[in-house]
């Protein structure tokens, strides 16, 4: 029978960073965490969110670039790569946030700074909120608006159907596993190039349909009518960083955010994908450390 999750002493053998790599008990998950960062105590503390159907993997590269500066903490999200929870749990976008708080505080963190992804932005800013942390926060081709029209209605819908069918994370696992699907796949729905390393642990994490089944269900519960409306309410700088090529959230989707937060820039990055931070780990750190440098405190 073909196994369902991917396993760390299969698939985790040479999972980038893998010396930074533990397992942490926290709010009925077991989560695999990274964590790295400068030998000297006390370095702030930066909190990586990946995206939906993502793992550890996507902050490979740009991960130690950050760590020169920063205590730098990544984990898989409930339900992606590594991550399982230990009872059945629903996965909200607020109960999701909720739960990624309580990892920090077992990992006695104090986030100084948030950078996330697509979905992994959303879930940071409605971390930062719930828990009233007054840090900045970069959200890379970030996802923090809701479909508009009909589609509002059908994709969670959608979506749930899509989860309660058992045979869809199955099909979707089994057609990932043909050679060059997955390239095809990302290329198509993120409009990045990434590199075959990127597109290799992508494979593995989407040709086990338990990780598929995790990305639906967060997708199924997904609603961000309610972060819409509390965005205004944050008083931190963002900065909101914009793919040209990104064919999964276009530009007016990042224009319409940074207009309902006060301090909130938006800066385009040309000819980079949804995937920017994997196609260009370089140019994306400098984007993230010099914003950081100026609202970073201490």
């Amino acid at each position: 029978m073909t196994r369902r999750y991917p396993e760390w002493a299969i698939e985790g053998q040479d999972w980038p960073n893998h010396q930074a790599s533990q397992f942490v008990e926290a709010d009925h998950y077991k989560w695999h965490v990274q964590r790295m960062g400068p030998k000297k105590p006390g370095a702030p503390v930066c909190l990586l969110l990946h995206g939906t159907g993502a793992a550890t993997h996507s902050w490979r590269d740009i991960m130690p670039l950050l760590a020169k500066d920063y205590d730098v903490i990544a984990m898989d999200l409930p339900g992606h790569g590594f991550t399982r929870p230990t009872t059945a749990r629903q996965v909200s976008l607020p109960k999701m946030a909720a739960s990624i708080g309580v990892l920090v505080e077992e990992l006695e963190a104090s986030p100084a700074l948030i950078v996330g992804h697509s979905a992994g932005a959303a879930i940071g800013i409605q971390l930062m909120l719930d828990k009233c942390w007054k840090i900045p926060l970069v959200g890379l081709n970030p996802a923090l608006m809701p479909f508009p029209g009909l589609a509002a209605k059908l994709f969670p819908q959608l979506a749930k159907m899509l989860f309660t069918n058992p045979f869809v994370s199955r099909i979707f696992a089994r057609w990932a596993r043909y050679p060059g699907e997955t390239e095809k796949f990302l290329r198509r729905s993120t409009g990045s190039r990434i590199d075959a390393a990127g597109a290799l642990y992508y494979g593995r994490l989407f040709s086990r349909s338990g990780h598929c089944d995790g990305a639906i269900r967060m997708m199924a519960n997904w609603r961000l009518e309610g972060l819409q409306k509390r965005l205004p309410d944050i008083e931190t700088p963002v900065l909101l960083v914009h793919g040209e090529k990104d064919s999964a959230i276009p530009r007016s989707a990042v224009e319409r955010p940074a207009e309902l937060i006060a301090h909130c820039t938006v800066k385009d990055v040309a000819n980079l994908g949804h995937l920017a931070h994997e196609e260009d780990p370089e140019q994306l750190a400098r984007i993230i450390l010099q914003f950081a440098k100026q609202h970073v405190k201490g």
